[in-house]
């Protein structure tokens, strides 16, 4: 008896701290849209979302560049980040020695403790110099270096490993028994792991990838420090730009008194809430479906 109500007691407690988590994402949600429903008054939301006119003194709101700059990052961000990770992912987890692996884990460590403020430093020293003096003068005739491009360098190289150490412990959790039986069937190591390996994993690799966009589409102090923040919609990789993340820390608590500017900056932060709420809802659906595919 006194065991079967231990088991009720720890049961809701349990219940009580997973409602607690899921109302504490409700209430921010419901926090910043109250700060920001004043703005409603006076805009509406495709007024907001689709001008590109950033005049806080004049009342004029466009979020269309801010909007278009953190995707313009993310995106370069991804897809510099993604191959190198899931091709170093595979060699450690598949074909690296056990030293290899003494050696890496300990520097992923490191490199994913390191303050983001130490990476934005590392980006204005190198990636900005590189970007405006090597790379940009064999496309455009001037560049200054804070551009999306080195924003997205440094946002890829920043989530870099955090995806590797997801990879590495999901290519770890698939069993010895399938690598076994397509080596044994002719198949050569890199046949095992796209075959086998890759197609096993696909789900939780692409949770990994919706758990690393939603820590980039968040990520201040570094992409602040290389982007320039202009608030202009970019239109090529040498473009300055102007994320959302950026424009709250750079302004808020500054020209407050400006009408409606605290407001426009919550409804910043309340786009970044909706944006990482509906992409990790979405990829829950899709990796539910490639689950169920996969099995």
């Amino acid at each position: 008896m006194n065991r079967i109500l231990k088991n009720k007691i720890a049961a809701g407690m349990m219940f009580s701290l997973t409602l607690a988590s899921i109302s504490l994402v409700v209430l921010i949600g419901m926090g910043l849209y109250l700060k920001s429903a004043p703005i409603f008054k006076e805009h509406s939301l495709w007024e907001l979302i689709s001008s590109a006119d950033w005049q806080p003194s004049s009342g004029k709101f466009g979020f269309l560049p801010f909007i278009g700059g953190t995707l313009w990052i993310t995106g370069i961000a991804v897809i510099l980040a993604l191959p190198v990770a899931l091709l170093t992912s595979i060699f450690l987890s598949e074909h690296s020695k056990p030293y290899v692996k003494k050696w890496i884990f300990p520097a992923l460590d490191i490199l994913a403790g390191i303050p983001s403020v130490v990476y934005g430093v590392w980006g204005i020293l190198l990636v900005v110099p590189w970007v405006s003096e090597v790379l940009a003068p064999h496309f455009v005739e001037y560049a200054t270096g804070y551009s999306t491009l080195s924003g997205g360098i440094v946002l890829g190289v920043m989530i870099l490993p955090l995806l590797i150490s997801l990879f590495v412990e999901i290519f770890a959790a698939v069993p010895r028994d399938l690598r076994d039986a397509a080596l044994s069937l002719g198949a050569t190591r890199w046949q095992t792991s796209k075959l086998v390996i890759l197609r096993k994993t696909l789900p939780g690799l692409l949770a990994a990838v919706m758990l690393a966009i939603s820590r980039a589409f968040g990520e201040t102090i570094a992409v602040l420090m290389v982007c320039g923040n202009i608030p202009l919609l970019p239109h090529s990789l040498f473009d300055s730009c102007y994320p959302l993340p950026a424009l709250i820390a750079n302004n808020y608590g500054e020209m407050l008194s400006v009408p409606m500017y605290e407001s426009a900056l919550m409804l910043a932060a309340f786009f970044l809430f909706i944006v990482v709420l509906i992409f990790n809802t979405s990829s829950r659906a899709v990796i539910y479906k490639l689950e169920r595919k996969f099995q």
